[in-house]
């Protein structure tokens, strides 16, 4: 049993310096149930149900990952609001925000495997440029430090991207909004599904009438892909095959830009991290008298 006032605590006797610290330094303050954090949770359910949803209801999946996304600048706005900015929970934005794009550029990989090297490879920059860019944060600028706070001395781009919040709210919106347009257009139109080319002169039709030719092996009937064709998702399959490609093909055209902005944006931010651990790196290895150029000397 534990006693309190430097008496010994398990048999080991208590040091009054760091009773005294602990004190000081702790609050019983609950941080997980902070405003911004509890959003935060409703981003993750949210995001779990629009995977549950992906493969086969793309109106649903596509309302609530909106909605999980949209919520990303509710938190940030509630830690201002209630001065209940933490480090958990700048780190919990950031690790959502991450799984959430992979897992939809996941099911893009697998909905058009002869792209999924360009969706891993958009995978693999988004994880390495913000990993890198957190780890060299926390190594040379501190605990304290945030990660949205860049120079511009160091880098002008990431400067603008990170302190100014429209640009980094139209950034991150239109950025997830074209890979959303990308995922219901693999629903809605043939040139990126060829499964939904019409059959038989009739838009949409999955089935083939008595007396005319077999489906196309691309577009086979409902009761081939589920026990029963009257099954709620054959009706959502046959929902979506009706569904009009106009506005998510303006949508693809129009955050292109912004999409390739923000991969642009990742490159600098991974490249001007690895700067600055280097940096870091240099001034060690002069300070532990390794520097090689002193060793030619």
């Amino acid at each position: 049993m534990s006693q309190a006032n430097g008496r010994p605590v398990n048999g080991h006797p208590r040091s009054p310096a760091r009773t005294a610290k602990r004190d000081d330094d702790q609050t019983d303050e609950n941080i997980f149930l902070f405003v911004p954090n509890l959003i935060g949770y409703s981003r993750v359910v949210l995001a779990l149900a629009s995977l549950y949803f992906m493969p086969l209801h793309p109106r649903r999946c596509s309302f609530l990952y909106s909605v999980s996304c949209l919520l990303d600048a509710l938190d940030g706005w509630a830690a201002r609001k209630f001065k209940q900015s933490t480090r958990f929970g700048a780190v919990l934005d950031m690790i959502t925000d991450r799984c959430t794009t992979t897992c939809l550029l996941v099911f893009l990989a697998t909905a058009k495997p002869a792209y999924s090297m360009i969706f891993q490879g958009l995978i693999s920059l988004d994880f390495a440029s913000h990993y890198m860019h957190m780890y060299a944060t926390l190594c040379m600028g501190g605990q304290s430090e945030s990660h949205k706070n860049v120079s511009a001395e160091r880098s002008w781009v990431m400067n603008l991207y990170y302190t100014n919040k429209t640009v980094l709210f139209v950034a991150c919106a239109l950025n997830e909004l074209f890979f959303i347009a990308l995922y219901l257009l693999c629903f809605s139109s043939p040139l990126i599904t060829p499964a939904l080319l019409p059959t038989n002169g009739s838009p949409g039709n999955l089935t083939s009438p008595v007396g005319s030719s077999p489906v196309e092996p691309f577009a086979p009937a409902p009761s081939l892909l589920f026990p029963s064709p009257f099954s709620a998702a054959a009706m959502e399959m046959a929902r979506a095959n009706k569904m009009d490609s106009t506005v998510p093909w303006i949508l693809t055209v129009a955050c292109a830009p912004v999409m390739i902005f923000k991969q642009v944006v990742n490159v600098i931010q991974l490249i001007n991290a690895s700067q600055w651990l280097a940096e870091g790196d240099r001034r060690d290895r002069r300070k532990a008298g390794l520097d090689s150029r002193k060793k030619r000397r």
